[in-house]
């Protein structure tokens, strides 16, 4: 069937992939996750036509090269390496990697993604930067030393959220940063009040907003938004009415 019903079925099939950080089931949904978007995309632009056996077409050489292809291949292994950072699972990208060059070759599609998880980074620029930076810390287990470690959590979550709503996978991103944001900040308030600004005023904010249960983005931009004075980080409008919209519950 080749229809929106088989987008979604694929659909699913990735973002659990993406989510729990399943090197083999991603590995397993990337070549159809591939086949059914540009299909679809070369229908809507009427250069292609539902073939009559309902089997979504096989990509040639040329085509898993192009644009559009490697834009969508590129988003979904950037986000899947975002939620293995998120979980300190290197062996996880490396499975990821290996298993896309022995279907692919060494240039399979989206290998540009990884630049930003391997290549070393001294001064980030895009948003790409920032995030590939921080990944790179979390897989091979560099922490921040305790003076620093608020403040770049707090950096590193924004990027983070920044780049989940820019991706087709946000909510399969946020959760990870939900549970990672709850575990950084809880071993803030556990081991390194000391490293806050204005202990007295910030820690009681900062017990306040772990006392949330729910790990989804309304909780991620909370704790941007009241930990911000905790690590001197100054926002301007645009930046608070961005993450009060997200920390708004319905």
């Amino acid at each position: 069937m080749t229809d929106t019903a088989e987008l979604i079925r694929r659909k699913q099939a990735i973002n659990l992939a993406v989510v729990h950080s399943d090197a083999d089931a991603f590995i397993a949904a990337f070549p159809g996750w591939l086949e059914i978007t540009a299909f679809i995309s070369a229908q809507r632009a009427r250069t292609a036509e539902a073939p009559s056996d309902g089997v979504t077409p096989a990509l040639t050489p040329q085509q898993l090269k192009s644009g559009g292809v490697v834009h969508v291949a590129k988003d979904a292994l950037f986000s899947y390496c975002m939620t293995a950072s998120l979980k300190g699972d290197k062996a996880a990208v490396d499975k990821v990697e290996q298993g896309l060059k022995a279907l692919y070759g060494d240039d399979f599609p989206g290998a540009t993604a990884m630049w930003s998880f391997r290549s070393r980074i001294e001064e980030p620029v895009s948003l790409e930067d920032h995030v590939g930076q921080a990944a790179q810390k979390m897989l091979n287990g560099e922490p921040p030393p305790p003076p620093m470690r608020a403040a770049e959590n707090w950096t590193t979550g924004l990027r983070f959220l920044e780049k989940a709503r820019k991706s087709n996978f946000p909510q399969e991103i946020i959760y990870p940063l939900a549970l990672w944001t709850r575990g950084r900040w809880s071993e803030t308030l556990e081991k390194g009040i000391a490293f806050l600004a204005h202990i007295e005023d910030n820690v009681p904010v900062l017990r306040e907003v772990l006392d949330e249960p729910r790990n989804d983005e309304p909780f991620v931009a909370n704790v941007l938004l009241k930990m911000a004075p905790a690590v001197d980080r100054e926002l301007n409008d645009e930046a608070q009415g961005f993450l009060r919209s997200l920390a708004r519950r319905g």
